[in-house]
């Protein structure tokens, strides 16, 4: 069909031509071809932008996108009905809806079995919120963050032993604190300071790290300072350790799926810029909307938060 078509142009150009005076004759190659180019090119480039990544593919063709999460309220809250909702889950389908894609299907699962599982193609991305760490951004690519913090140390009411940072826990080898499970940026964190290994006891979620707190089996539970919400209610105190750097979590997606977590990031930026995040944040009925945009206001890339994440 192209074919049949450029060789009509040019059978239609030539007729044209010997129609006009010769002057205009010696030009008209160069003139036949380069008009033969452009056409060429506007059939080219169409196919090229409808090429699609696989990923991209295989969710427009199964109608879902399947995406890990874990329980992380307010910003992921599940419901004894199994149901997730929450700011992250809004601001994750609000991304997806601006890029065509359907509402995520969440799957529930371990934090240290979410990479595992998105390389062994379980699910289409990472939607938990994992610190973006120079070791997970070796396996994988991460979002632009939305998620921002500074290491925080939830204590006792009080604060009994007078903790104002890591670096304190360092230098007292008797205390314990708790910490989430993987590499994350606070547990890596808490070992530049000095913390040993065996001060620091694993607990599977941030419910469980206040448990661990409330029960005294440990000191303090280690967490980005707004882990937490309104954690007097919870029956315990947050210690910002205002010497840690600010720490950004984002989403994960396989090394191949590059395209795919450029397009997010366009839309994750673009949400967390012109106020929808704040807003999600009050509809949730979380109070640190407006610090968390400033923190995140830093930041456009996972590599704005770790120099080698690509």
């Amino acid at each position: 069909m192209r074919k049949d078509r450029l060789l009509a142009l040019k059978a239609e150009m030539i007729s044209v031509a010997e129609k006009r005076e010769p002057s205009l004759m010696r030009v008209t190659p160069r003139l036949l071809l380069l008009v033969l180019l452009f056409t060429l090119t506007g059939y080219l480039f169409p196919t090229f932008a409808q090429t699609e990544s696989p990923v991209l593919t295989s969710i427009r063709k199964a109608g879902r996108v399947k995406v890990a999460v874990a329980s992380l309220p307010p910003y992921i809250v599940v419901s004894p009905s199994g149901e997730v909702m929450g700011s992250s889950i809004d601001l994750q389908n609000m991304a997806l809806k601006a890029m065509g894609l359907p509402a995520l299907t969440p799957v529930l699962a371990a934090w240290d079995a979410m990479v595992p599982g998105l390389l062994a193609h379980q699910f289409d991305y990472l939607g938990g919120g994992l610190n973006i760490t120079e070791e997970r951004c070796k396996v994988a690519l991460l979002s632009t963050p939305y998620y921002a913090s500074q290491a925080g140390l939830y204590v006792p009411p009080g604060n009994p032993k007078h903790l104002t940072s890591l670096a304190d826990v360092a230098r007292r080898p008797d205390m314990k604190v708790a910490v989430l499970p993987g590499e994350s940026a606070y547990n890596n964190y808490a070992k530049e300071q000095g913390v040993k290994a065996s001060q620091m006891m694993t607990v599977p979620d941030n419910q469980a790290g206040v448990a661990a707190v409330i029960g005294a089996r440990v000191d303090a539970f280690v967490v980005g300072q707004f882990s937490i919400p309104d954690p007097e209610q919870k029956g315990v105190a947050v210690i910002v350790d205002k010497q840690s750097p600010v720490f950004g979590s984002g989403l994960a997606f396989r090394k191949e799926d590059g395209a795919f977590r450029d397009s997010f990031n366009a839309q994750l930026n673009m949400l967390i810029r012109n106020g929808t995040l704040q807003k999600l944040y009050e509809r949730y009925g979380i109070t640190n909307g407006n610090t968390m945009a400033q923190l995140l206001a830093k930041f456009s890339k996972a590599g704005d938060v770790v120099p080698s994440c690509k």
